[in-house]
């Protein structure tokens, strides 16, 4: 069905929006006394000179119920400590720090410490296992590692006597293995002060991995000057401001939970809030309750997980606080838009980035009316166009055609390169403009659609078909949680469409309720884009950022190499 625009979340009378553009951007930021600039200087140390150290920057909740709050000048002090660390320990300057730990205070400190010393971070999800770790440590050349003695021993041990160049292992807490550092007495030994390295812009700081469909992950090289777009991009996209308390749900071992989830947010002096622990429904509902969160940020899987519970389990919470939702992983159904207005009394504001864009691109901001499904349009800065390409030929397509996502080369967080892959990073470029893998569509309203990524589309009896328009129509119907689409091959139309749902509870699949969702999707869709056939499943493969995982699902359909399966959550294996 069709869904209303939602009407602009800010009205003309309280919007407080600065001037807007890169250089507009940069000075809002204070860069280094000396020159240059350096993340963690611009997310603590400028608000202690400003007169704010007394405010939280972090608030830690605990898997067992614990709960700590640092403010500014307690996490720029751990983070000076840190700094002193790997000082004290010979690391300097240009080496590479990897993360490996969950969501405890130390990886916050060890991050903007790393920072602070011009020591490249680059995170990894706790549920890794010892290949990936071992294959990102190895393409990153790693200097350094923190984690946990448990991490330690269960996935790097047996091998880090073959990489020489791993020099210092830090374990948090107050006891480490042989030829480990013990994280706690050495910063209990350290200063609590320390002057940033002087950082150029164009100096590496961070280092995110992605997974490609065959091969080894590729490392993103993002520098100190993404800075600035991930403290503009905060406040324009996530709409944050001084004293927020501000919750992102993602992991930082995923780029938006150390983009969104630590410098964004600190940059813009708001508060974190750091859950230890995983997804749990009514954990997370007392967690927006208690604290008050103002702004929070997540991702759709976890609203279709709440959307699957149904809207009582949120009857007579206390939502009051809520000022700003919104949502990023994979494309927002409508549906999800419009049901965060009927639990929160909100809708849930989309955006669209990638790893190689290091910030938020395009989205849905507190400024705008909402066109639910839409992923809105390209933030102050940033020119995107619907482009088509042959070779090195790159045609720009008009509104309401479907096409490659394209941005014009030149915001701070683009990417600066793949490492040690410069001709896979050149592939990246034509024609003046990045070209991003992903089709979408811009309507007359300048708004744009995601359709899908290039290597999903699915090519039916001269139809191209975008899985996300097909999975969006099956999560309409009341019975259904979640959808996935592929094409499989078909004699007579080249591809046909199939469809993997979970559903909601309450609901039980069989052949009466099939034939009722191949009857919906022909309603909404067309017999020439519904599904052909439909399979229940329990739950769908996803990364552990929550996108689900269709290109494996077509290689388990039809016999095809996995590809890298080092981001898939553990249960989907």
């Amino acid at each position: 069905m069709a869904h209303a625009i939602i009407a602009k979340t800010r009205t003309s009378k309280d919007a407080d929006r600065l001037p807007t553009g890169w250089d507009a951007a940069r000075s809002r930021l204070d860069g280094l006394p000396d020159g240059g600039l350096n993340i963690a200087h611009e997310a603590v140390d400028r608000h202690l000179a400003a007169g704010h150290g007394a405010q939280p920057a972090l608030i830690w909740l605990g898997r067992d119920g614990a709960r700590r709050v640092m403010t500014y000048a307690e996490l720029a002090g751990q983070a000076a400590r840190f700094a002193h660390v790997l000082r004290a320990q010979g690391i300097g300057p240009g080496a590479v720090m990897f993360l490996l730990s969950g969501r405890v205070p130390e990886l916050y400190a060890a991050t903007l410490g790393a920072l602070k010393a011009g020591v490249v971070v680059s995170p990894l999800f706790a549920a890794f296992g010892p290949e990936p770790v071992r294959a990102r440590m190895e393409i990153g050349g790693a200097s350094v590692l923190v984690t946990t003695e448990v991490q330690y021993r269960r996935k790097v041990a047996d091998w880090r006597a073959d990489m020489p160049g791993l020099k210092l292992v830090l374990i948090i807490g107050d006891s480490a293995p042989e030829g480990c550092v013990a994280l706690g007495p050495a910063m209990a030994a350290a200063a609590d002060t320390f002057d940033a390295h002087p950082t150029l812009a164009e100096g590496m700081a961070l280092l995110h991995f992605t997974s490609g469909t065959t091969g080894l992950p590729k490392g993103v090289v993002h520098v100190q000057e993404a800075v600035v777009a991930h403290a503009e991009t905060g406040r324009l996209a996530l709409d944050l401001r001084p004293g927020d308390i501000y919750w992102c749900t993602a992991d930082p071992g995923w780029v938006t939970g150390m983009s969104y989830g630590i410098i964004s947010p600190l940059c813009n002096r708001a508060t974190i809030v750091v859950d230890e622990a995983e997804f749990e429904l009514e954990r997370w509902y007392g967690i927006l309750e208690r604290e008050r969160v103002q702004v929070w940020y997540t991702a759709p899987t976890a609203i279709r997980m709440m959307m699957r519970a149904g809207d009582k389990a949120a009857k007579g919470r206390d939502f009051s606080a809520l000022r700003f939702l919104a949502s990023v992983g994979e494309p927002l159904n409508a549906e999800c838009v419009i049901w965060g207005q009927q639990v929160f009394g909100l809708p849930f504001h989309d955006n669209w980035w990638q790893s190689e864009t290091g910030g938020i691109m395009i989205a849905n901001t507190a400024d705008m009316d909402i066109k639910p499904g839409a992923m809105g349009k390209p933030l102050p800065g940033i020119e995107a166009g619907i482009v088509s390409r042959d070779g090195e030929a790159v045609t720009e397509q008009p509104d309401g055609s479907i096409g490659e996502l394209a941005l014009r080369p030149g915001w701070p967080s683009m990417m600066r390169g793949y490492l040690g892959q410069p001709e896979r990073y050149a592939k990246c470029f034509a024609g003046g403009w990045y070209l991003t893998g992903d089709l979408a569509m811009r309507d007359s309203d300048g708004y744009y659609w995601f359709v899908g990524r290039a290597d999903d589309l699915i090519k039916s009896s001269g139809h191209l078909i975008g899985p996300f328009e097909v999975e969006s129509a099956l999560i309409e119907h009341p019975a259904v949680a979640e959808a996935a689409v592929i094409g499989i091959p078909d004699e007579t139309a080249g591809e046909v469409v199939k469809a993997f749902v979970t559903l909601k509870a309450g609901h039980e699949p069989g052949e009466a309720l099939e034939r009722e969702l191949r009857g919906h999707a022909r309603k909404r869709l067309g017999p020439a884009v519904a599904p052909r056939e439909i399979v229940f499943r329990d739950s769908l493969p996803r990364t552990r950022s929550g996108k689900i995982m269709r290109r494996l699902l077509r290689a388990r359909e039809l016999g095809l190499p996995e590809g890298d399966l080092s981001t898939l959550e553990g249960d989907a294996k």
